[in-house]
């Protein structure tokens, strides 16, 4: 029985491995599985904190609210400082063994996480009293500490950069620990997306339902800091038989290889630009990658909380959306998972996700009761079909983007081919997101005041327009590539490169066999 034909249960990809490949599978997993939650514990609560306080801030003040302009910054600027985060790990993995540089990066995230903590405790702020939402208005934090909220903003962009130093590692680790066999990261990938998005969904519910009302957003993530240093000592726990470093004596110092970083970067990200405008094959990955990425997080971090904070009253439940979105994108995975073999391409896959796109039009048209937190759940339960979608086609591209630059990673020394490209679609998405994020903000806060905190007339725009236009370009794109035309395509650029790849192997091995016939000798 072939390799692909074989059953792939979690069960079989367990035994796949070696017992030692398995001890450090065991680890890692146990560690990215308390990262995750406490991460969603920290995000949740963060951004419903800050959305919060710049209510509550207009509300003393009595001046004009800023909330979601301010907000959106605060997100914009996070994602921003993730990528310098990416920049700043990568000669430190080439000195030191990934798992230590792993561990140190969120032991500094648990760090950042702890400052809000003290600042908020240090100037006043306490844990959230018992019976507090029944005894005054819905709209009093007094509880908070009295701190300038814009001092949120330069905490959270700090925390980013680690932030961005824990998402780049945890994609490099898994070779260090199993080597550069394809079918076991494939495994390992799985398995750990598996555990990662299940955590995740229960991450997001447990903020939202126990955490937040116990505590308070503002020491709500009081759980962060522990959970972050118990997967650091997961994660030093793991032994790596694959990595390897260079001697500290033959390179630069840290801050030259920085710069050189930051250099590369964007020699990285004009190649990738360069690769991906000048060819049919690949400018579709632009609105299909770059555009799908930025609907999905304007989706969860921007639209999620306007519904749960103008809609339902409650900034809290945006994590019940978001648990409702993990959980899609968890059966988006596992759906790509199962019928990898049956759908050739990512381009059915990201047309089922642009048709998805539509059902946030309904969100105009909803009006549900305030301070009901089983609107939540029904808000979580549309936003599974629609991340579902987005998770299947982001998924099956990512292979598809590593496949088909597979031949120009071997014509390429000095710029990784794929790096480039991967690097131009992020840093594209992260531009948008990092523009659109506090200008849609400032919109919304206009609405909200314009029509007592009702936004109905907004989202019909930014939600139901804006999604509109993306879910065409979207769809549109799929139909560029040669071949693409067909409900189940396979695209012709590529089936002509593996056969391309087939002859070349066939000449290959031909030439093997004449080289191994004695001098003398010849075959009739």
């Amino acid at each position: 029985m072939s390799e692909e034909k074989q059953k792939w249960s979690v069960l079989e990809s367990w035994r796949f491995f070696t017992r030692e490949e398995k001890r450090n599978i065991a680890f890692y997993i146990a560690g990215i599985m308390l990262y995750k939650f406490g991460l969603e514990a920290y995000n949740g609560s963060v951004i419903a904190l800050a959305t919060n306080r710049y209510d509550y801030d207009a509300y003393i003040g009595g001046y004009q609210r800023r909330t979601f302009e301010r907000v959106g910054l605060l997100q914009g600027l996070n994602q921003a400082f993730q990528c310098l985060g990416s920049i700043l790990i990568a000669p430190l993995i080439k000195r030191f063994k990934t798992r230590t540089v792993l561990a140190i990066a969120v032991i500094v995230f648990a760090l950042f996480a702890s400052l809000l903590l003290i600042i908020d405790r240090a100037t006043g702020g306490y844990l959230k009293p018992k019976g507090w939402d029944q005894t005054y208005d819905k709209n009093n934090f007094a509880y908070y500490g009295d701190y300038n909220t814009d001092a949120m903003i330069p905490i959270y962009c700090l925390s980013g950069i680690s932030y961005g130093m824990v998402e780049l590692i945890r994609r490099v680790i898994p070779r260090d620990i199993v080597g550069g066999n394809m079918q076991k990261l494939k495994r390992m990938d799985s398995l750990v997306h598996i555990f990662y998005e299940i955590t995740g969904t229960t991450g997001a519910l447990c903020t939202a339902l126990a955490l937040i009302p116990a505590c308070g957003n503002n020491q709500s993530f009081i759980i962060t800091p522990l959970l972050y240093f118990c997967a650091a000592s997961m994660w030093f726990m793991i032994r790596l038989p694959h990595s390897y470093q260079v001697e500290v004596g033959n390179e630069k110092n840290y801050l030259l290889q920085v710069a050189d970083g930051c250099v590369l970067f964007v020699m990285s990200a004009v190649k990738g630009a360069t690769i991906v405008m000048s060819s049919r094959r690949f400018i579709w990955l632009l609105p299909g990658y770059t555009f799908a990425l930025f609907g999905h997080r304007f989706l969860e971090n921007n639209i999620g909380s306007y519904v749960a904070k103008r809609y339902l009253g409650q900034s809290a439940w945006a994590q019940i959306i978001i648990a409702g979105s993990n959980f899609g994108e968890l059966l988006g995975a596992l759906f790509v998972f199962l019928f990898t073999n049956l759908v050739h391409t990512p381009i059915p896959w990201l047309r089922s996700d642009a048709i998805l796109l539509l059902i946030v039009w309904y969100l105009p048209y909803w009006k549900p009761p305030s301070g009901q937190v089983n609107q939540a759940w029904i808000g979580a339960a549309t936003f599974i079909p629609i991340s579902f979608g987005w998770a299947a086609g982001d998924v099956s591209l990512a292979a598809y983007i590593q496949a088909s630059l597979a031949r120009l990673e071997s014509q390429e020394n000095s710029i990784s081919p794929l790096g480039a490209v991967m690097g131009f679609l992020y840093s594209s998405y992260i531009i948008i997101y990092a523009i659109v994020s506090p200008l849609v903000g400032r919109y919304i806060d206009r609405v909200s005041e314009q029509n007592d905190e009702q936004i109905q007339s907004g989202i019909f725009y930014i939600a139901g327009v804006h999604f509109s236009i993306l879910s065409g370009i979207m769809l549109l794109s799929t139909f560029i590539p040669r071949g693409s035309f067909a409900l189940n395509p396979k695209l012709l650029d590529d089936v002509e490169l593996n056969q391309d790849e087939e002859s070349s192997g066939a000449e290959e091995e031909q030439e093997d066999h004449l080289e191994k016939i004695p001098v003398g000798k010849v075959d009739h």
